[in-house]
C-alpha cells in the first residue's frame, strides 16, 4: 500500500472517530431497558443485586457509608456556537427502606457532576460532595434533618449547587409522600435550556403530577462544564437505611436539535428492569473503591447504541482498547515498582497500613519542624509531643506528632493510625499522613491556628466569645455522635477533654488525639482495661469497671460543656482560687449545688460580661449536668445532645439533687489499682462497708475527689 493511501485511511479514521464522538456527545438517550452494567460506574458502597441498583450497604447494624452510580460516558451539557445549555429529563423510581424504623439517617440524590472517580462524605453529605465541593448539581431526597445544612425537616427535596445547603427546598409532607415509608417513589427532574426552568416532580404514581413540587429559573451554565457525568449517590448516617434505584431513564438534547423543549419519558415497565444481557455482579465491596463492570460476550445480538453505530465506532473501540491496554500495562509496572520500593522502606508497617493516608519521609518532617526544635512545640498529646511544621514543597502548615519511644507509646501510635485513618468528619482533626523511619514514628495532622480549647479558655488574652463557645460545643457533640453511632465500628474516644479539642481559623471544633481510642462492634460489650484519661473527665463507672463505653465519653463531654460555659477547669487545683471565689474544687458538684438552689446561671463565666442569652446558657448548663449523671443509663446519647443544643428537643429533667450510684467495694479495689497514673493523691479509698454510694466528692463516698 502506498504512503498516500495510508495517509488517506488515517484521515478517514480520524474523521469517522470525530464524527462519532461529536454526534454522541450532542444528544443522549438511555434507560434501564437498554443499559448494560458495563454502561454504569459503581463507586463506594454501590452494588447490583436482585435486579436493583443499591447505593448503600444492606446491613443489620447501624452504619455510615456512601455509594455512587454514574452513567459511564460523560454527557455533553455545553457546545460551541450554542448559547444555551442542554435540555434534559431524568425519570427514576427509588425506595428507601429500613430494618429498624427508629434508625434513620441519610438519603439519596440525583447528581450531575464533573467527578467520576470519588464518592462524597457519608451522613448528611449524602455521598454528593466532600469537604471541598467542585462542580456538582444535585437534587437531594433527605431523610434526616441536619441543622448544619439548614434542613427544614427529615422528609424533603432540595436543590444543591456546589453546597449541601439547598437553594430550593420542597416539603414532601405537603404532597403526602414519605421517603421512609418503604414505598416506591417516582421523580421527574426536567430542565429546559432555552427557558432555563427546572421542574422537579414527585409522586407515588407512575403518572407525572400536573403541578411540579418545585419549579424555578436556574442558569445551569454557571454550574456545569462542557461534559458532566449523571447518576445517583446515597449515604447512611449511623443507620440501617437502604437506598435502591429501581428504574432510570435519561434524555438530553440541545434545543437547536428539537422543536420541543420537553421530552416524553416512558414509565418503568413491569418486566425485568435491566437488559437481560447485563452481567452479574459480585457482592458490595468492603471498602471504598471504584468498580467498572465488564461486559460479558453478547453473542450475535447488538444490545447497545455503540455497536449499532457501525464500523467507524468499532475501529475506534479497538484502537482505544489497545491504547488502554498499553496504558494499563505501564500503570501496573509503575504501581508494582512503587510498591516494592515502599515495602523495602517501611517494612511491616507499610504492608499493614498501606491504605492509610500519605506517607511522609523523615527528612521532610525534620526540615518542616527545624529538626524538631523546642521552639516549634505547640502541645503534648497522649504519648507524644506535637510540633508546628511548614512543608517545604507547598508551604502549608502542619502539626507533627512525634511519638514517645516507650513500648506503650508505639502501641498508641498504631492505635491512633489505624482508627483515625479511616474516619472522615468535619469536626475531627484530619490526619494528613505518617512516617516510620530511623526508629521514629510520626503523625501529620492539619495545623489548627487557634490552638486548643483549653488555651483559648485559660491562656488567651481575648475572652472566647459565647457564639464561638456554642459552635465549639455543637461541633464536638457532632463528632462524638459520628464516632458512637455513625461509624461502621463504634469508636470510643476515652480522652475527651478541652486540651484535645482543637480550633481552626473560624473557631470550628476539631476533636483530636485518638491515642487512647478503641474500636468495638455495635451492640458489643467492651473489654475491661486499665482506666486511662484525665481526672475530672473520667466517668465513675469507668473508674470502677475499667470498661469504656459511649456513655463514659458522654460523661467526659458533660465535663467539657460545664468547663466551656463556666470558664473553670473540671477540677480546680488552685486552692487559693477556690478559697477566694468560694467554689468547690469539683466543677460538676459546684454546678449541681447551684442548680439545687435554683441559681444555675451563677455558673456562667464572669469574663463573658453577661453577653449571652440566658435561655441558651441555662440550656447548655443543663445539658452539661444531664451528661454528668452518675448513672450511665440516665445520660443522653450524643445524637440526642446535638438535638438538645440545636433546640430541636427539650433537655430532660435534671434532678435538683445529684443522684447516687451504688457499687461493690470489691470491684472498686480490683479496678482502681494502677488505673490512672496521674491521680496525685486525689483518690481516697474506704473499705468500711461492703456497699457505698458514689457522690463524686460528698462525704462518706467510696471515691472522694478532694
Amino acid at each position: 500500500m502506498s504512503i498516500p493511501n495510508v495517509k488517506f485511511l488515517n484521515f478517514i479514521f480520524i474523521f469517522l472517530h470525530f464524527c462519532y464522538f461529536s454526534g454522541a456527545g450532542a444528544a443522549t438517550d438511555f434507560d434501564f431497558g437498554t443499559l448494560t452494567l458495563s454502561s454504569l460506574k459503581l463507586l463506594g458502597d454501590a452494588h447490583w443485586i436482585n435486579d436493583t441498583l443499591m447505593l448503600t450497604k444492606d446491613l443489620a447494624v447501624p452504619n455510615s457509608g456512601a455509594g455512587k452510580v454514574l452513567y459511564s460516558k460523560p454527557i455533553k451539557f455545553r457546545q460551541p456556537g450554542v448559547d444555551i445549555t442542554a435540555s434534559f429529563t431524568s425519570f427514576f423510581s427509588f425506595s428507601i427502606t429500613n430494618l429498624n424504623p427508629s434508625s434513620i439517617g441519610g438519603g439519596l440524590a440525583f447528581i450531575i457532576s464533573t467527578d467520576d472517580e470519588s464518592v462524597g462524605n457519608s451522613g448528611g453529605f449524602l455521598g454528593i460532595i466532600n469537604d471541598a465541593p467542585n462542580g456538582v448539581v444535585a437534587v437531594e431526597f433527605d431523610t434526616l434533618m441536619d441543622v448544619e445544612f439548614k434542613d427544614i425537616n427529615g422528609n424533603h427535596v432540595g436543590l444543591d449547587l456546589n453546597s449541601m445547603i439547598s437553594t430550593q427546598v420542597g416539603d414532601l409532607e405537603s404532597i403526602d409522600v414519605d421517603l421512609k415509608s418503604g414505598t416506591v417513589v417516582n421523580s421527574w427532574v426536567e430542565y429546559s435550556g432555552s427557558t432555563q426552568v427546572l421542574n422537579i416532580s414527585v409522586s407515588y404514581s407512575n403518572s407525572k403530577p400536573k403541578q411540579p413540587l418545585l419549579s424555578f429559573v436556574l442558569d445551569l451554565d454557571k454550574y456545569v462544564s462542557d461534559f458532566m457525568y449523571v447518576g445517583f449517590s446515597g449515604s447512611t448516617q449511623g443507620s440501617t437505611e437502604t437506598h435502591s434505584i429501581l428504574w432510570w431513564s435519561f434524555t438530553s438534547h440541545f434545543d437547536t436539535d428539537s422543536k420541543n423543549n420537553s421530552v416524553s419519558v416512558s414509565p418503568p415497565p413491569t418486566s425485568p428492569l435491566m437488559n437481560p444481557t447485563a452481567d452479574s455482579v459480585s457482592p458490595p465491596p468492603t471498602e471504598l473503591n471504584t468498580t467498572v463492570l465488564r461486559d460479558s460476550d453478547s453473542g450475535k445480538k447488538c444490545h447497545n447504541q455503540f455497536c449499532k453505530d457501525g464500523a467507524g465506532a468499532v475501529v475506534g473501540v479497538v484502537t482505544a482498547g489497545a491504547f488502554g491496554l498499553a496504558l494499563f500495562a505501564m500503570l501496573l509496572f509503575w504501581v508494582y515498582s512503587k510498591k516494592v520500593k515502599h515495602v523495602k522502606k517501611s517494612g511491616s508497617l507499610a504492608s499493614e497500613y498501606i491504605k492509610m493516608p500519605k506517607e511522609f519521609s523523615y527528612k521532610q518532617l525534620k526540615l518542616a519542624t527545624k529538626r524538631f526544635d523546642s521552639s516549634r512545640i505547640i502541645g503534648h498529646g497522649a504519648f507524644g509531643t506535637v510540633y508546628k511544621g511548614i512543608l517545604g514543597e507547598t508551604g502549608d502548615f502542619v502539626a507533627v506528632k512525634k511519638c514517645s519511644h516507650s513500648g506503650q507509646g508505639k502501641t498508641e501510635f498504631f492505635s491512633e493510625l489505624s482508627i483515625i485513618g479511616t474516619l472522615r468528619h468535619r469536626n475531627l482533626v484530619r490526619l494528613q499522613g505518617w512516617c516510620h523511619e530511623k526508629g521514629e514514628i510520626l503523625l501529620v495532622y492539619d495545623y489548627m491556628p487557634n490552638g486548643s480549647l483549653d488555651k483559648a479558655l485559660y491562656e488567651s488574652r481575648m475572652t472566647l466569645q459565647w457564639a464561638h463557645r456554642k459552635k465549639i460545643l455543637m461541633g464536638v457533640a457532632s463528632a462524638l455522635a459520628y464516632l458512637h453511632q455513625e461509624c461502621e465500628n463504634q469508636v470510643i474516644h476515652r480522652d475527651v477533654k478541652s486540651s484535645n479539642i482543637m480550633l481552626d481559623e473560624g473557631f470550628n471544633a476539631k476533636l483530636g488525639d485518638f491515642g487512647l481510642a478503641r474500636q468495638i462492634e455495635h451492640d458489643k460489650s467492651p473489654d475491661a482495661t486499665v482506666a486511662a484519661g484525665t481526672m475530672g473527665y473520667l466517668a465513675p463507672e469507668y473508674l470502677l469497671t475499667g470498661r469504656a463505653t459511649e456513655k463514659s465519653d458522654v460523661f467526659s463531654y458533660g465535663a467539657v460543656v460545664l468547663e466551656v460555659a463556666s470558664g473553670r477547669r473540671p477540677i480546680e487545683k488552685d486552692v487559693k482560687r477556690v478559697e477566694k471565689n468560694g467554689v468547690g474544687r469539683n466543677l460538676v458538684e459546684w454546678v449541681w449545688s447551684l442548680h439545687k438552689e435554683g441559681s444555675v446561671l451563677v455558673a456562667a463565666d464572669e469574663r463573658l460580661g453577661g453577653e449571652f442569652e440566658e435561655s441558651e446558657m441555662r440550656r447548655v448548663l443543663l445539658v452539661g449536668l444531664a451528661c454528668s449523671q452518675p448513672d450511665p443509663v440516665a445520660r443522653p446519647t450524643m445524637r440526642a445532645v446535638v438535638q438538645m443544643l440545636a433546640g430541636e428537643t427539650e433537655v430532660p429533667i435534671v434532678p435538683r439533687s445529684k443522684p447516687s450510684m451504688t457499687f461493690s467495694t470489691s470491684h472498686l479495689i480490683l479496678n482502681l489499682q494502677d488505673s490512672v497514673s496521674d491521680l496525685n493523691g486525689m483518690i481516697t479509698i474506704s473499705t468500711s462497708s461492703s456497699e457505698q454510694s458514689y457522690n463524686g466528692g460528698s462525704g462518706g463516698s467510696m471515691v472522694e475527689l478532694v
